[in-house]
């Protein structure tokens, strides 16, 4: 996300009311008036965004009173911008234009997160309070001893995650979770007031709220992306459900019934993330019983003495192994890949666009382990997607939705397999099938644990936009989707008072999150078409596209379509397929489904 991608969508509020804004027909302008215009417009919003985008990243990596303000002002720069355009784009109304013109105002209009509303006092309260729930969540620390005045030992969040990671003393663990979620019911009554604003926006745009604009960005109307959602999450949920049995029960075995009751949802704070969306880090409690010989990637890298940098150069050297070019020397100069020591950073994994050209960045704190090793991999396909699409014009350099932006890196991730690490020099020799059940499962507690909270995050912010979720039911209803859709609870009781949505920086810092959900099943999709392309036979889960330079270029065919044609065609460019399909993810996991469902049989 990344500018960030979040901010992009952000930047194309600078369009949006170019269209909202209607008026009578023509006015005595033509097409070719309208051309120029947009061209002219597509000017100044690379100006206007290139300016907004640098404030933004000094605002991430140098958190202070003062780069808040200067975000915040860029923010409300933009948005001022777009208020003289919209006045001379009332002519256009009305008119008969080209197909290019017509795509691009239809992408001003729905392409954006944030609709300010037209009274300039709201619309600078709205930018200001979108900063701050941003800022308060990155600079959020817990502080077991408050007391202890400046001497206190104060946890980040990335103390906080190493803890649930690692820890297996579930007082503990409740501790670390508890610590976390006091940083967000500060801000509580900004995000009240910010849907409250931004749903104006949204109304005065024509749409019934924020929520319905967000649905609309998928060439189809709000209500039918709604039943896709629902349609993909019915695909997957028997796998999901086989792998939550599973990992219930060995929980229980593991912690017994004062942590993990006999029936019930899992308590949260027991699956080694702040958030329960992968499970990842609690493999050692439920890993498969087996003899084959297997491998430990995070150990791999910490014996070779890998540092930031290096893990950066092994994500590079996938998509160079395609024929991609290697990443330009003002990447290398300006991304930050270590968190300071001396100030306050957004440490959230992101890819940045500075000038939609080759000024791409990645911001990341990154860690010695197997999980940012991939999370290195998803980041710099952002950054390759920038610079395949760059050639195109402003309004077509973005994805073709948002969930093929978040799925390409992922994509490439799907190929670090055994014979890949292989070719690394990481391992000497590839594990033979027998040890397939344990990499499915620690893949699974990923890809497959994710895929619910990928889901109910928009759920939950759709209810609250739309207004059948209150304020004063802000929690209650986050975690009935919780236990709805994860089958997670809590770890202590909670209320009203507390604002547990908040603690995920998605919902602090207004980024959509359908995309992960779309991205979780688009790339085992991008995969299977990838390893057809390469003449791959085998089970899916073992195939590599490494080095296969055929591949790549199909696959960056279609990353320089960027967003100039709608998505089922760049998505059938790709695959052959025109609609999203979650079968690909049951193929991929068939021989672990088979495997939990003969462990579950008693269960």
């Amino acid at each position: 996300m990344k500018i960030s991608q979040k901010t992009r969508y952000l930047l194309t509020f600078v369009f949006t009311l170019l269209v909202s804004c209607t008026g009578g027909p023509g006015g005595g302008a033509s097409s070719a008036d309208a051309d120029k215009f947009v061209a002219e417009a597509e000017k100044k919003y690379l100006a206007a965004s290139m300016k907004q985008g640098r404030a933004s990243w000094i605002q991430s990596n140098f958190i202070t009173d003062d780069t808040e303000i200067i975000s915040a002002e860029a923010s409300d720069e933009l948005t001022k911008t777009i208020k003289d355009l919209a006045e001379e784009a009332r002519k256009f109304d009305g008119l008969k234009l080209s197909e290019d013109t017509t795509r691009k105002l239809k992408l001003l209009k729905l392409a954006l997160p944030l609709p300010a509303p037209g009274n300039a006092a709201e619309r600078e309260e709205l930018t200001k309070t979108v900063v701050k729930m941003e800022s308060d969540y990155g600079k959020g620390k817990y502080c077991p001893d408050p007391s202890a005045g400046d001497k206190a030992k104060c946890l980040s969040l990335g103390d906080l995650e190493s803890i649930l990671a690692a820890n297996r003393n579930p007082e503990e663990l409740k501790k670390a979770w508890l610590g976390w979620h006091q940083v967000s019911p500060p801000y509580r009554k900004d995000y009240v007031r910010f849907v409250e604003l931004a749903n104006k926006g949204a109304k005065e745009m024509g749409f019934k709220d924020l929520g319905s604009m967000w649905r609309s960005n998928y060439d189809m109307e709000p209500e039918a992306f709604a039943a896709e959602m629902e349609r993909l999450w019915q695909q997957v949920k028997p796998l999901y459900d086989s792998l939550h049995t599973y990992v219930r029960t060995k929980l229980r075995q593991k912690y017994g019934d004062a942590a993990v009751p006999a029936t019930g949802p899992i308590p949260a704070h027991l699956l080694g993330n702040m958030w329960s969306q992968q499970w990842g880090n609690i493999y050692d409690i439920v890993k498969p019983p087996t003899t084959a010989t297997t491998y430990d990637l995070t150990e791999i890298l910490k014996r070779k003495n890998t540092d930031a940098r290096q893990m950066v150069r092994y994500g590079e050297g996938f998509f160079t192994s395609l024929g991609f070019d290697q990443l330009p020397k003002t990447f290398w100069d300006r991304s930050l890949f270590v968190k300071p020591q001396d100030r306050d950073v957004v440490c959230h994994a992101s890819a940045w666009d500075i000038d939609n050209q080759k000024d791409v960045r990645l911001k990341m704190c990154i860690k010695i382990n197997d999980e940012d090793f991939t999370t290195v991999h998803h980041e710099l396909g952002h950054n390759y997607y920038q610079m395949a699409y760059a050639p195109k014009s402003p309004l077509y350099q973005n994805s073709a939705n948002d969930g093929f932006h978040e799925a390409i890196g992922d994509t490439i991730a799907l190929s670090v397999t055994p014979e890949y690490l292989k070719k690394l020099g990481f391992i000497d020799k590839a594990p033979d099938e027998s040890a397939d059940i344990s990499l499915l499962m620690r893949l699974a507690l990923d890809k497959v644990a994710f895929l619910p909270f990928g889901y109910l995050v928009d759920q939950w912010r759709w209810k609250v936009f739309s207004g059948e979720v209150g304020p004063a039911d802000y929690n209650k209803a986050w975690w009935d989707l919780r236990e709805k859709y994860q089958g997670v609870a809590p770890p202590a009781s909670r209320s009203e008072a507390d604002f547990d949505a908040g603690a995920k920086y998605h919902v602090a810092a207004n980024v959509p999150y359908s995309r992960y959900f779309m991205a979780h099943i688009l790339q085992f999709q991008f995969h299977r078409a990838l390893c057809r392309e390469a003449g791959f036979t085998g089970p899916l889960n073992r195939c590599s596209i490494y080095g296969n330079k055929q591949v790549g270029e199909k696959l960056k065919k279609m990353l320089e379509m960027g967003q100039s044609r709608p998505w089922p065609e760049a998505l059938k460019a790709l695959t052959g397929e025109d609609k999203m399909d979650a079968t690909a993810i049951i193929d991929y996991f068939a021989p672990l489904k088979a495997w939990l469902d003969e462990q579950n049989k008693k269960r």
